[in-house]
Parts: structure tokens; sequence; C-alpha cells
């Protein structure tokens, strides 16, 4: 029986799909970082408004890179910008509107990663995308936020083949809901603590008598260091930390991470929260290397903080969460962060790419017994 081309393509593509089905996140394995409660999802998604799109560019041996949009509401984000901050862990990196960002308080586009030759495609999108949006018709200025990690050693990065509408498309599919994680949009072709690294997500929801908000983390993550599980010293069991041989001695690389909150938050407190996502990737292992670029962008979702880009008022009255209020957001994003990387790598498949290059999944068949040596996880 000759079998028709559509048929045998997808034979040939269910030993990757079933692969794909059968990944697990680190809470089917047991595994409970922190003390507080997820979101629903647990992922950044669980922020009321927030979306994520994903393109994903995987072509004969040595594309493997993507792009990963984050938008803070479905709105004209131009019109109504969003508190924001920028945080640089290590600014070994190219995140483009970082200072005007900071300098006045809010974002007004969404927020791209991709791969580090591709920032001036992705912001050469997102200006594309703001000035067609209906009510922009005016617009003469927009600052794109776009950042990267560099995907070099799997990707031909110097083709630079991602294009504007790839950078559209993962606008436009941008939706809430389960986020996909792992090898795909920006994190396809990273690597992370030695293995395959990707897009990884999580959340914490604050019970209601601490205000009942939702803090949400989405990560590309792209570094090294000496990995760690909710505490238990994977790398060093594994004898596959940064430095450990002459064979693995390159810490360097880059991790984003963005932090989305529903709490009434402004600059100054978004820009204290997304240092607290420093501590997350510290509890990783991670140890923002010389070479690393590692960067927090942090918004607030909340609808009463957003600020119109035509004011209708000289000044604005904004309710405001007090400083002392601040600490459970503060625990919050430490853990999703923390979470959203160690998802990151339990998603990721292993990508092989030009002259052999290969990033392997994270084995867990060896990581969960460690896990278990170190009551990591729940039996």
């Amino acid at each position: 029986m000759l079998l028709s081309k559509p048929i045998l393509l997808t034979l040939c593509l269910l030993p990757a799909l079933l692969q794909a089905q059968e990944k697990k996140r680190s809470r089917d394995y047991g595994l409970r970082i922190g003390v507080m409660q997820p979101g629903t999802l647990n992922a950044i998604t669980d922020v009321p408004g927030v979306k994520v799109g994903h393109t994903t560019l995987i072509k004969g041996d040595s594309v493997r890179t993507g792009v990963t949009a984050i938008l803070p509401h479905g709105g004209n984000i131009f019109q109504e910008k969003v508190p924001a901050a920028v945080y640089t862990g290590n600014g070994f990196g190219k995140l483009a509107g970082s200072t005007q960002v900071n300098e006045l308080g809010n974002l007004e586009t969404p927020v791209v990663l991709t791969s580090t030759l591709s920032v001036a495609t992705a912001m050469d999108a997102l200006i594309t995308y703001t000035l067609q949006q209906k009510g922009n018709e005016n617009v003469m200025s927009v600052n794109a936020v776009a950042g990267e990690t560099n995907d070099g050693y799997l990707n031909d990065i110097r083709g630079r083949h991602i294009t504007r509408q790839d950078v559209l498309q993962a606008l436009a599919t941008a939706q809430g809901g389960v986020v996909a994680e792992g090898a795909v949009g920006a994190g396809t072709g990273t690597v992370c603590f030695g293995f395959k690294g990707g897009i990884g997500t999580a959340s914490r929801r604050l019970p209601a008598s601490l205000g009942g908000y939702t803090v949400g983390v989405l990560v590309q993550t792209n570094f090294g260091g000496n990995l760690q599980i909710n505490g238990a010293p994977v790398g060093r069991e594994m004898g596959t930390f940064s430095f450990s041989d002459r064979l693995l001695n390159n810490a360097d690389g880059s991790c984003m991470i963005v932090v989305a909150t529903n709490a009434p938050v402004d600059h100054r407190n978004l820009m204290r929260l997304a240092k607290r996502a420093m501590l997350g990737l510290g509890k990783t292992g991670g140890i923002a290397s010389n070479g690393s670029g590692d960067y927090v962008v942090a918004f607030s979702t909340a609808a009463a903080l957003r600020i119109p880009h035509s004011a209708a008022a000289p000044v604005i009255s904004t309710p405001l969460l007090q400083n002392d209020e601040t600490s459970p957001l503060f625990m919050a994003a430490i853990e999703a962060t923390e979470e959203a990387i160690i998802n990151s790598l339990f998603a990721a498949r292993t990508i092989t790419s030009r002259k052999g290059n290969t990033a392997q999944a994270l084995p867990l068949n060896l990581v969960i017994p460690i896990l278990r040596k170190y009551n990591s996880i729940q039996q």
C-alpha cells in the first residue's frame, strides 16, 4: 500500500508530536517551589488581560530561532500605556527602549523577545504594528521595547532569518490561556545551564487578605551557572556546572525576564519588584556572568493606572498600593521567576543544529532521583 505524502509526513512527525505531548511541567513531578499558591494556569497569562504569542522558526539544519510577544492588554497600548520599569541585572545585552521606559515610567508597546541580531527587525515590526493600529494615525514617535538572548550555538544567527512578518505574526496570534514553553518562540535556540533552555512561565496569586493580586513571570533562558532546583544541587551532583572542567567553562548567555501584575503599583515599586526577580534567577544557580544580558521588564495591568496618551486633564489621580503592602508581591516575583526558569528546562526538548551542535534536554531520568535524594519534590 502506497502512502500519500500528507499521511507519510504525519507519520514522520508523530514521534516528535508524541514527545511534545508527553512533556510535563515541573509541578507534575511533585516539585513545589516556594510557599505561595500559583494561579489557575501557573503562567503569566493568569494576570488578567496579558497575552502571549510565539513564532517558531525551524528550517533545514541551521535555523533554530523565533519570536515571543507579550501584550499587557488587548487594547491600544500606545493610547493606554501601562506603568512599567526595566531593571538591569547585568547589562551585556541589547534591550531596546529601556531608557524611555525608565524615564517616563511607562510602556507603550508590547514586549518582544527574539534573537540578538534580530532586535532591529523586532523594533521595526513593533513600530509598524503600532502605527497601523486604529487611533494612532498621527503618531510620530514609538518607543519599541525588544529584548534578546544569543541563540548562535544552535541557530545561524548571522543569517538573521527572522522577518518583520514573523514578529507581526507573534503579535497577531497572542492570546490568553496556556502558554507554550520550552523550545518555542524566542526560546527555540537557547541553552541554559548547559542543557536546552527556552521559554518558561509561572505565576503566584496572593491570598485575599493580602489583596488577592497576581504576579506572573515569563522567561527566555540562555545562561549558565550551577543548576539548583528547589534547593537541590543538581549541577554539582551531575558534574555539569560551569567551570567544572575545561570543556564546560562558559557561563555567558542571557536571561530576559518579564514580570506582570495586576496590583496597582507604579514605576517606582515596579522597579523594586523587578529587582526581586533577579533573586529568583539566583536561586536557580544563575550567576549573571560577565557576558550575560540579564534584564527584567515589569509592568502593571491595573486599569486605574493606565496612562492615556492624550490626557483630558493636567493632573492624574491614581490609587497606589502602599509600600508596606509590597512585600508579598516581592516574594511572588521571586518564586514565580525561579519556577518559570525551571519550567523552561523541563519543557525543552533536545535540539540539534549545524556543525553537529546539540543542546540536550534536561535528563529528567537523572534529575528526578537527585530531587528525591534532597527531598526537593513531594513523593
